[in-house]
């Protein structure tokens, strides 16, 4: 594992210590701060043998993510085996990959970021955390602080699916329902931190569940014989995985472990009733503006203001990429789709970039022989209770006849 050399402001470019936690960044002049990246001097690692190193498995006595511990921060993993998700091959689309994201723990694509800011709590010695979360990101620290024995404290909206509730308490976590969205769990996380002592892990307002989530675009990479793909569709809340891919193929490219070129088009999908990121790309903005009223039942798509949204916005723009919204009803409609036709139970989240994908097919964004991987960012047996709703199900209390 390398050393981190230091931090550095996706804004203002200044350069922090690593040798104490931080945040956000302190010399910033804009407002809100720039988020944090962490950056190493990874010469060792120049040219094919390190990549070879890696695909033979030589290099890490853990598995998962961390078969990439050559690029991750020098610290012993809090590890429940995230990581190394299938690609499972469509049935009928050619060139597309489903990317299995609920193959994780806790059955979503939060274990990695939350894997990687865990590890580095405990080895900074960190011992509260909070976290607010639209409901995955809650089950994953509760998870991950569990194994690190470090407390989490967790605040969520109060109608997020009902699995997220259940297994943060069970995992022992303290948890607060807050009527509102998770803008408004945001807002109570930072004005008790101080006093509570807690250390903030909300998107992007630490380092780390970026440098976790970067391992998928290593490992689509890898998988894809480390080739790029056309295209990756990723559903966008946060948007700290599609963030985390880009500096992955930054740091590949200059590791010489792909060629230099054309990246995949970057492709962030959104829920039509909260689209900040999709509003502000059509209007040509560098940042968004507040969704107001956001609903949605796919909940992780319910950020009515991503912090990471200038990031986000440069990566669409730099990749030739574009962000675009689905509704509810497309989002389930894709759920059944998938789940009759492909066998896959889909997330809400997750159904709304295959959504997607059916609408750049047919706008000519794309052609049905481009290669392109399709992010399910979590097990659709999550959300079984948001799911049931919006298809009208109910628990049946007499005998049902096959439909």
């Amino acid at each position: 594992m390398p050393a981190i050399a230091y931090f550095e402001c996706s804004r203002c470019h200044a350069r922090l210590s690593s040798a104490v936690p931080q945040t956000v960044c302190t010399q910033c002049q804009d407002k809100p701060a720039g988020a944090l990246y962490v950056r190493y001097d990874l010469s060792a690692l120049r040219g094919l043998a390190a990549r070879t190193a890696i695909q033979n498995g030589a290099v890490s006595p853990w598995a998962g993510m961390w078969r990439y511990h050559t690029v991750l921060p020098e610290a012993k993993p809090v590890t429940l085996g995230e990581g190394w998700t299938p690609m499972v091959v469509s049935k009928r689309y050619p060139g597309v990959y489903l990317k299995e994201e609920g193959a994780n723990p806790t059955g979503t694509f939060k274990a990695r970021g939350l894997a990687l800011a865990v590890t580095m709590a405990r080895h900074y010695g960190l011992a509260k955390l909070a976290i607010p979360s639209a409901g995955n990101a809650a089950g994953a620290l509760a998870a991950y602080a569990a194994a690190a024995g470090i407390e989490a404290h967790i605040f969520m909206p109060r109608d997020v699916p009902f699995a997220n509730y259940v297994e943060a308490v069970a995992y022992g976590a303290n948890v607060t329902l807050v009527d509102g969205l998770i803008s408004d769990c945001a807002r109570m996380v930072s004005e008790h931190k101080q006093a509570e002592g807690w250390f903030d892990v909300s998107t992007l307002k630490e380092p780390f569940r970026v440098e976790g989530k970067k391992t998928m675009g290593y490992e689509l990479v890898e998988q894809l014989g480390w080739q790029y793909p056309d295209a990756v569709f990723y559903p966008t809340g946060g948007g700290v995985g599609l963030i985390g891919m880009w500096k992955a193929f930054d740091e590949m490219e200059q590791l010489g472990w792909v060629k230099p070129g054309k990246r995949p088009r970057m492709i962030a999908v959104q829920a039509a009733g909260c689209a900040p990121v999709t509003r502000a790309f059509e209007a040509g903005d560098s940042s968004s503006q507040m969704w107001q009223n956001a609903a949605t039942f796919a909940a992780g798509l319910r950020v009515p203001k991503p912090y990471g949204d200038y990031i986000l916005l440069e990566i669409l723009h730099a990749s030739g990429g574009v962000s675009l919204a689905v509704t509810d009803k497309e989002i389930l409609t894709s759920i059944r789709d998938w789940a009759r036709n492909e066998g896959v139970f889909l997330s809400p989240e997750g159904a709304s970039v295959t959504a997607a994908y059916d609408h750049l097919l047919a706008s000519g964004f794309l052609k049905k022989t481009d290669q392109v991987v399709l992010f399910n960012t979590g097990s659709g047996l999550k959300y079984t209770d948001v799911t049931a709703a919006a298809m009208g199900l109910e628990r049946p209390t007499h005998d049902v006849q096959p439909v």
